[in-house]
C-alpha cells in the first residue's frame, strides 16, 4: 500500500504563511539549502502525521485548473514511471513530467480526473 509522505503549501507571501501556520499549529520552517523552499514539521516524528514542505507560489494567485498552485499531497511509491502510467490509465493527466530532485529521489505531478493535483516520489539519493 503506498502512504502519503509529503504535502506542500504554496504561497504568495511565504513569510506570512509560515507565520500563519506556526501560529495556528505550532508547525516550524527551516530553509531547505536547495532554493526557495521551507522544510515543514508538523509534530513528533514518533506520532502519526506527514511533514511537508512550503514555497513561493508561481502565479500571484491561485488560478482554476493551474498546476501546482495549492496544497498537494506527494505519495511515496515505488516506481514513479509506473504510479504515472496506472493514473494515465485511469484517466489522469500529467500536470508535471516527471523530474529529479537532487539527492531526494523522482517526482511527478498528476491531476486525477476531477483535475485536483498530486505528486508521486520514488525515493533514489542518486537523482539528479
Amino acid at each position: 500500500m503506498s502512504r502519503a509522505v509529503h504535502f506542500e503549501i504554496h504561497a504568495s507571501d511565504p513569510q506570512a504563511s509560515m507565520h500563519f501556520y506556526s501560529g495556528l499549529f505550532g508547525w516550524s520552517f527551516n530553509k531547505w539549502e536547495g532554493g526557495d523552499y521551507w522544510l515543514i514539521h508538523t509534530g513528533p516524528d514518533d506520532q502519526p502525521g506527514i511533514n511537508g514542505g512550503l514555497l513561493p507560489r508561481r502565479s500571484a494567485v491561485p488560478e482554476s485548473m493551474a498546476t501546482v498552485n495549492a496544497f498537494v499531497i506527494t505519495v511515496d511509491v515505488e516506481d514513479v514511471d509506473n504510479a504515472v502510467s496506472s493514473a494515465l490509465a485511469g484517466g489522469g493527466v500529467t500536470a508535471v513530467p516527471k523530474m529529479a530532485v537532487p539527492g531526494i529521489g523522482w517526482l511527478a505531478y498528476l491531476k486525477d480526473p476531477d483535475g485536483n493535483i498530486f505528486g508521486v516520489m520514488q525515493a533514489d539519493t542518486q537523482a539528479r
